[in-house]
């Protein structure tokens, strides 16, 4: 067993990130607000975890529902609903937290709930709609991607959690 770890640790620095990053590319994970499938880059994805009890935080944006605790790491949560100007969901036992990780930022998403991780390749994405999008949301779509008769729409994760490079978060 530790000869099979050993391995497994050369395996991994022989094989390096390009690897890995190659293995997840057009991979997204794939959640639901108010009845539409939504992506982002599974890259970004560290962990789902259930809704827990949120600190609240004041005078941050309507959006930022607050702070959770998780494994000793505070982690700012935002509503992906309110984010897109949808009015606030019933949270119910499908209602889950989506932790990404963007340049040194942790931040949990609260979405309806997660479906799947997806394989969407370049050539089944369209660009995002252009002349002003008036969807919901329209301004973090990087794309739509297609699967059968399925749509998923494909967020800049960047942009909805207004990060900006190399700047600290606003929260």
């Amino acid at each position: 067993m530790a000869k099979d770890l050993e391995y497994a640790n050369e395996l991994d620095v022989e094989l390096g990130e390009e690897f890995y990053e190659d293995a997840q590319k057009d991979r997204f994970m794939t959640f639901e607000i108010a009845d539409q499938d939504y992506g982002i880059d599974i890259m970004h994805v560290t962990e789902i975890v259930g809704l827990q009890d949120i600190a609240v935080v004041p005078d941050v944006p309507h959006f930022v529902k607050g702070m959770i605790n998780l494994r000793g790491n505070v982690v700012p949560v935002i509503d992906v609903r309110l984010r897109f100007g949808l009015t606030e969901g019933e949270y119910d036992d499908r209602t889950c937290v989506v932790v990404v990780t963007l340049e040194t930022s942790t931040i949990g998403m609260i979405v309806d709930r997660v479906n799947e991780v997806r394989v969407i390749t370049q050539d089944k994405i369209s660009p995002p709609p252009q002349g002003g999008v008036s969807s919901t949301g329209g301004q973090y779509i990087t794309g739509l991607g297609r699967d059968g008769e399925d749509v998923t729409v494909l967020l800049d994760i960047q942009q909805l959690l207004d990060i900006k490079s190399n700047e600290e978060s606003a929260w």
